[in-house]
């Protein structure tokens, strides 16, 4: 692998979501971090997701005090895939980062990325190595939700590794090529592949605030990420099918011949019922999963666009406007 360049232009994207209490400690970090690797040549993509907070306010006075922040501020809350999304976008630097504000994710591994970066990998992945930091419930579900998906998906998506990460320009470049709009980034940084390299690490808790991401919303993530690189789902609901024609067909032939040696019909209101019931059960799930994809048909069909900028703050952005 070609070695690159000792001191590339590193383009720090960051989504902020009512993140009021951290922002103040995110920036000491990775300030500092980037100031002892003696990187020069930076930025920081921060991006407003609609907050409804002073997130805003302060990202604007933080950018005006220190040229090196880009503020990208959203219309409205499109959700943290947009957002990210937005950031990426934006940035321009040789090496691009993700990471979220609330400093779970430590700023310190950046200088571990670069060297591997240094050496030829276009990717590097940042693997937690230990979650206890997360709650019993958010880790037993992430590891169904990994197991799920890479089992169903044809494009498996590394287990523990979330947004933080280093990109290439190339990688970012090959991103920007992809459409969809009802976005998973997981899903879509595993696809574009690329040479990569993974680095572990122990998952802080927040410094600051509380989580975004509800219960349902997880859910719902989970959900979205399945059906995004997968229709193994659609396939499923036709073995289901097969299966339940099966085992009806079986179950009326006891009863023709029940009926045919003992001369009565089979008594049985109860069972009856709950044949019923979980035929009716069998065949909602079916069209609701069969909906789920007609919806996201629906959704990339109106090609709206993935989000919009409101405004954008900062003095190297003010620079190139009034070129």
């Amino acid at each position: 692998m070609l070695a690159r360049q000792p001191h590339p232009r590193v383009s720090i994207v960051a989504p902020f979501y009512n993140e009021s209490d951290a922002i103040r400690h995110f920036f000491a970090k990775v300030t500092t971090v980037l100031d002892e690797l003696g990187c020069t040549d930076y930025e920081i993509v921060c991006v407003n997701d609609g907050s409804k907070d002073d997130t805003l306010t302060q990202l604007v006075e933080t950018s005006r005090r220190d040229p090196h922040v880009v503020v990208v501020d959203l219309s409205r809350n499109f959700g943290k895939e947009a957002a990210l999304t937005a950031g990426i976008d934006e940035a321009t630097g040789d090496v691009i980062i993700p990471i979220d504000s609330d400093l779970q994710d430590p700023p310190e591994l950046i200088g571990v990325m670069l060297e591997q970066w240094r050496a030829g990998f276009d990717v590097v992945l940042a693997k937690r190595a230990d979650r206890s930091s997360d709650g019993y419930l958010k880790r037993r579900t992430a590891e169904l939700f990994y197991r799920v998906h890479n089992r169903l998906s044809d494009t498996p998506i590394p287990e523990n590794v979330g947004d933080y990460r280093l990109m290439d320009r190339m990688v970012v470049d090959a991103l920007k090529l992809l459409p969809e709009r009802r976005r998973f980034m997981k899903g879509l940084f595993a696809w574009v592949g690329f040479r990569s390299t993974t680095i572990e690490y122990v998952r802080d808790r927040r410094v600051a605030g509380n989580t975004k991401f509800s219960g349902l919303k997880l859910i719902n993530f989970a959900i979205e990420g399945i059906t995004s690189f997968s229709t193994a789902p659609l396939r499923l609901t036709t073995y289901a099918g097969i299966v339940v024609s099966l085992l009806a067909f079986i179950y009326a032939a006891a009863v023709v011949i029940r009926t045919l040696v003992h001369g009565i019909d089979w008594p049985g209101y109860s069972s009856l019922i709950a044949v019923v019931l979980f035929l009716g059960g069998v065949q909602l799930i079916s069209v609701g999963i069969v909906g789920e994809y007609i919806g996201r048909i629906y959704m990339e069909s109106k090609g709206r666009p993935v989000y919009l900028v409101q405004r954008r703050y900062g003095k190297r952005r003010d620079a190139e406007e009034t070129r």
